[in-house]
């Protein structure tokens, strides 16, 4: 049993580290996403700007109806709610001045109501709860009372938390409670506003966390990650971690709030601050300086006392942990450049050594390889002449080989003649002793013994000088004209007529009256063939020494 829990234990820890290692490297991708969209921030602006102009260029417009411009002033509040606070302001006098010219109750009263939002976001409690009491309940408008109620549960909501007095807090808190109810029961179980109260409620009433992040799971669905009502939910939900002990996910989301709130231009925004905060408390102070700056001077730029309040909580601690840590890291600076200077020092010494050893090595081999190459160059010759050798010795090796079989060609020959005559003298001596003349003048008579032996002569002919030039045919047709080639007419003969007189000049036989002889042809005949042949080569003058050259 020992063994099986240590078991699971390693694979907790190893699932934990897994988990954490991934989760590290999501954070890690939206911190740069986070630094990517404050780089960006004066184009985010000048994008809210452009909005705000257009919208400005409508409302100055001389053909712009009353109803209009009340409109219009409408969307240029939606614009500056968040953004600036004394814009915002401005617009909403104006808003309510197109309502009391129009003469309409609701519009006034629906003015009033978004001047009371304005007031309460920035602090200014006193003031909102002056004019909320100003709206008469009787004579509102069904529409606007959802608005007249969310109004009151924020001023009271902020008032229980910020009340100095514990008897004002709990008054307050009995307020909120009622308003709150109220609220509830003029909105649809469905919308944001509902869904919104019921995560707040049991995120304080410290219910299981699987109960009030299912409110935001609903809120979240469809809702755009560039909106500002994005940011608003995923800071929320960022608190609801916060409730649960789990902080990467509440930085998480936390970094998904501000960078909706930049890409919005939001400047009366928290998650930066709640950011800052965080990574205080972790020491990471490049990240927490970077991130209060960037809120102060956002909230500098909206004007909001309920922002500078919060700032004023933790801007000095960062501020000065920052400085204190800055000038720790200048005096290890200062320690390291030391070590690193006479590091240096010591670096350029061995620097120098190590390049007089490196020049040392660098001739040694430059001797080396030119050494090298020399006995490249030798082996190369040597081969060469091995190769020569070789060839020389292979050649003589065929040479003898050659001469070994034509001599024994011709050996063969003669014996054959020799064989032949000494019949032939039997055959007379037979013929006299028989006293048959007339039989032996016939014989005499034939051409067929001597035709039979030019034969078998040009035969044996043939063969011996093919086996010496095997390829005399191919290469004595290279020096003729195109069509005008020569091959042996009969299937069975090696070489023709022509053929074999070229062999004998090849052989170094060029007297016509030498080649008749031993082809038994006439002089006259011989020259024919010769100048017939020489006729169709390409190079006529030297064709003679050019059958010579064949090798």
């Amino acid at each position: 049993m020992r063994y099986k829990y240590n078991y699971f234990l390693i694979l907790f820890f190893l699932n934990f580290n897994s988990s954490f290692s991934q989760s590290k490297t999501e954070l890690d991708s939206l911190l740069t996403d986070l630094h990517l969209a404050m780089s960006n921030r004066a184009y985010y602006d000048n994008l809210k700007a452009i909005r705000i102009d257009n919208l400005k260029d409508l409302l100055a417009s001389d053909d712009t109806t009353l109803d209009y411009k009340y409109y219009l002033t409408k969307k240029i509040i939606e614009e500056y709610e968040y953004h600036s606070f004394n814009d915002a302001l401005h617009y909403i006098e104006k808003n309510r001045e197109y309502a009391v010219l129009l003469e309409d109750r609701a519009l006034i009263d629906e003015a009033n109501l978004r001047l009371t939002r304005l007031l309460v976001s920035s602090g200014h409690y006193k003031e909102s709860m002056d004019l909320l009491e100003s709206i008469n309940r009787q004579t509102l408008d069904q529409k606007l009372l959802s608005a007249y109620y969310e109004d009151y549960y924020q001023v009271y909501s902020r008032l229980s938390y910020y009340s100095p007095m514990e008897e004002s807090r709990v008054d307050y808190a009995q307020l909120f409670t009622a308003y709150r109810d109220s609220l509830m029961q003029t909105v649809s179980e469905q919308s944001e506003t509902f869904l919104a109260i019921k995560e707040k409620q049991y995120r304080d009433n410290n219910m299981p966390a699987e109960e009030y992040l299912k409110f935001n799971d609903q809120r979240l669905l469809n809702i755009n990650q560039d909106s500002r009502l994005y940011a608003l939910i995923t800071f929320e939900r960022a608190l609801c971690y916060d409730a649960i002990g789990d902080k990467q996910l509440q930085k998480k989301y936390l970094i998904l709030s501000a960078i909706a709130d930049i890409k919005n231009s939001v400047k009366d925004n928290a998650s930066l601050t709640y950011l800052a905060t965080i990574f205080y408390e972790e020491n990471n102070l490049d990240l927490a300086y970077k991130f209060i700056n960037f809120s102060f001077e956002d909230a500098e730029y909206y004007n909001s006392q309920f922002r500078f309040a919060n700032l004023s909580n933790i801007l000095p601690l960062i501020t000065k942990a920052y400085e204190s840590n800055n000038i720790l890291q200048k005096g290890q600076l200062k320690k390291m450049l030391i070590s690193i200077s006479m590091l240096a020092i010591f670096l350029l010494g061995t620097i120098f050594l190590i390049y007089n050893q490196i020049k040392k090595l660098s001739t040694a081999r430059n001797n080396l390889k030119s050494a090298n190459d020399q006995l490249q160059e030798l082996n190369s010759e040597l081969s060469a002449r091995n190769e020569d050798l070789n060839n020389l010795y292979s050649k003589l090796s065929k040479s003898d080989q050659v001469k070994v079989n034509s001599l024994g060609v011709f050996l063969k020959l003669f014996s054959d003649y020799i064989n032949k005559l000494e019949l032939y003298r039997k055959m007379v001596r037979k013929h006299l002793i028989a006293n048959r003349l007339k039989d032996l003048m016939d014989l005499t008579k034939s051409n067929q013994i001597a035709n039979s032996e030019i034969k078998i002569f040009n035969d044996n002919f043939d063969e011996a000088f093919l086996n010496i030039y095997p390829d005399f045919v191919e290469k004595i047709n290279i020096l003729l004209k195109p069509g005008e080639t020569i091959f042996p007419n009969l299937n069975n003969e090696k070489l023709n007529t022509e053929l074999r007189i070229f062999a004998l000049i090849r052989l170094g036989i060029s007297s016509s009256a030498q080649i008749s002889k031993i082809l038994r042809y006439s002089v006259n005949t011989i020259y024919n063939y010769r100048v017939k042949v020489k006729n169709s080569a390409i190079n006529r003058d030297s064709f003679d020494q050019d059958v010579r050259s064949i090798s």
